[in-house]
Protein backbone atom coordinates (compact mmCIF):
# COMPACT_ATOMS: atom_id res chain seq x y z
CA UNK A 1 0.00 0.00 0.00
CA UNK A 2 1.23 3.44 -0.93
CA UNK A 3 1.57 6.17 1.63
CA UNK A 4 0.99 9.83 0.81
CA UNK A 5 4.66 10.77 1.11
CA UNK A 6 5.66 8.29 -1.60
CA UNK A 7 2.87 8.95 -4.09
CA UNK A 8 4.03 10.31 -7.43
CA UNK A 9 2.79 13.75 -8.45
CA UNK A 10 0.90 12.26 -11.41
CA UNK A 11 -2.82 12.44 -12.00
CA UNK A 12 -4.98 10.04 -13.99
CA UNK A 13 -7.95 11.87 -15.54
CA UNK A 14 -10.77 9.46 -16.36
CA UNK A 15 -13.52 11.13 -18.39
CA UNK A 16 -15.15 10.30 -21.71
CA UNK A 17 -15.20 13.97 -22.78
CA UNK A 18 -11.99 14.99 -24.54
CA UNK A 19 -12.67 18.67 -23.84
CA UNK A 20 -12.97 18.07 -20.09
CA UNK A 21 -9.76 16.04 -20.04
CA UNK A 22 -7.95 18.74 -22.01
CA UNK A 23 -9.26 21.47 -19.67
CA UNK A 24 -8.17 19.62 -16.52
CA UNK A 25 -4.86 18.55 -18.08
CA UNK A 26 -4.02 22.18 -18.90
CA UNK A 27 -4.73 23.28 -15.32
CA UNK A 28 -2.73 20.40 -13.80
CA UNK A 29 0.25 20.82 -16.10
CA UNK A 30 0.37 24.59 -15.47
CA UNK A 31 0.53 23.73 -11.77
CA UNK A 32 3.49 21.43 -12.44
CA UNK A 33 1.83 18.01 -12.26
CA UNK A 34 2.11 15.12 -14.69
CA UNK A 35 -1.10 13.88 -16.27
CA UNK A 36 -2.31 10.75 -18.03
CA UNK A 37 -5.77 10.26 -19.48
CA UNK A 38 -8.34 7.51 -19.92
CA UNK A 39 -11.65 7.69 -21.79
CA UNK A 40 -13.54 5.27 -19.52
CA UNK A 41 -13.24 3.33 -16.30
CA UNK A 42 -11.94 0.14 -17.93
CA UNK A 43 -9.10 2.00 -19.63
CA UNK A 44 -8.51 3.91 -16.40
CA UNK A 45 -8.27 0.73 -14.33
CA UNK A 46 -5.79 -0.75 -16.79
CA UNK A 47 -3.59 2.37 -16.60
CA UNK A 48 -3.98 2.63 -12.82
CA UNK A 49 -2.64 -0.90 -12.43
CA UNK A 50 0.28 -0.41 -14.82
CA UNK A 51 1.57 3.10 -14.02
CA UNK A 52 2.11 4.97 -10.73
CA UNK A 53 -0.35 7.75 -9.89
CA UNK A 54 -0.92 9.93 -6.88
CA UNK A 55 -4.53 10.87 -7.67
CA UNK A 56 -7.47 9.66 -9.75
CA UNK A 57 -9.97 12.22 -11.06
CA UNK A 58 -13.05 10.34 -12.26
CA UNK A 59 -16.26 11.20 -14.12
CA UNK A 60 -19.49 9.29 -13.46
CA UNK A 61 -21.11 8.64 -16.83
CA UNK A 62 -18.86 6.71 -19.22
CA UNK A 63 -19.27 3.70 -21.50
CA UNK A 64 -17.62 0.33 -20.82
CA UNK A 65 -17.14 1.11 -17.12
CA UNK A 66 -18.67 4.07 -15.32
CA UNK A 67 -16.96 6.03 -12.57
CA UNK A 68 -18.76 4.28 -9.72
CA UNK A 69 -17.60 0.88 -10.95
CA UNK A 70 -14.06 2.18 -11.46
CA UNK A 71 -13.97 3.39 -7.84
CA UNK A 72 -15.36 0.13 -6.54
CA UNK A 73 -12.85 -1.90 -8.56
CA UNK A 74 -9.83 0.25 -7.60
CA UNK A 75 -10.70 0.05 -3.91
CA UNK A 76 -10.62 -3.77 -4.21
CA UNK A 77 -7.07 -3.72 -5.58
CA UNK A 78 -4.48 -3.50 -2.77
CA UNK A 79 -1.85 -1.96 -5.02
CA UNK A 80 -4.03 1.12 -5.75
CA UNK A 81 -6.69 1.03 -3.02
CA UNK A 82 -5.14 3.81 -0.92
CA UNK A 83 -4.70 6.35 -3.73
CA UNK A 84 -7.05 9.34 -3.38
CA UNK A 85 -9.92 9.51 -5.87
CA UNK A 86 -12.00 12.58 -6.64
CA UNK A 87 -15.24 12.19 -8.57
CA UNK A 88 -16.18 15.22 -10.65
CA UNK A 89 -19.51 14.98 -12.46
CA UNK A 90 -22.50 16.85 -13.81
CA UNK A 91 -24.69 14.69 -11.55
CA UNK A 92 -25.75 16.99 -8.73
CA UNK A 93 -28.33 15.04 -6.71
CA UNK A 94 -27.52 14.04 -3.11
CA UNK A 95 -27.93 10.36 -4.03
CA UNK A 96 -25.19 10.74 -6.69
CA UNK A 97 -22.81 12.09 -4.07
CA UNK A 98 -23.79 9.31 -1.64
CA UNK A 99 -23.25 6.66 -4.31
CA UNK A 100 -19.80 8.11 -5.09
CA UNK A 101 -18.73 7.96 -1.45
CA UNK A 102 -20.13 4.43 -1.09
CA UNK A 103 -18.08 3.37 -4.14
CA UNK A 104 -14.89 4.82 -2.68
CA UNK A 105 -14.58 8.50 -3.63
CA UNK A 106 -12.65 10.71 -1.22
CA UNK A 107 -14.33 13.86 -2.56
CA UNK A 108 -17.26 14.65 -4.87
CA UNK A 109 -17.56 17.85 -6.88
CA UNK A 110 -20.15 18.97 -9.42
CA UNK A 111 -18.89 20.26 -12.79
CA UNK A 112 -17.76 22.73 -13.84
CA UNK A 113 -14.71 23.12 -11.63
CA UNK A 114 -12.87 26.41 -11.43
CA UNK A 115 -9.13 26.36 -12.26
CA UNK A 116 -8.24 27.86 -8.85
CA UNK A 117 -10.20 25.18 -6.99
CA UNK A 118 -8.65 22.36 -9.04
CA UNK A 119 -5.14 23.73 -8.54
CA UNK A 120 -5.70 23.99 -4.77
CA UNK A 121 -7.02 20.44 -4.71
CA UNK A 122 -3.98 19.10 -6.57
CA UNK A 123 -1.60 21.01 -4.34
CA UNK A 124 -3.34 19.74 -1.21
CA UNK A 125 -3.49 16.10 -2.28
CA UNK A 126 -0.15 15.85 -4.08
CA UNK A 127 2.01 18.03 -1.88
CA UNK A 128 2.62 21.24 -3.74
CA UNK A 129 4.02 22.33 -7.04
CA UNK A 130 6.05 19.65 -8.84
CA UNK A 131 7.97 21.19 -11.73
CA UNK A 132 10.37 18.96 -13.54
Amino acid sequence: MADASTLPPRILLIDDAVTIRRYMRDIAEKAGFGVAEAANGAEGLEKALSEPFGLFVVDVNMRRMDGYRFLDEMRRRPEIADIPAVMISTEARPQDRDKAFAAGANLYRVKPVEPEWFTRLLTLLLGGRRDG
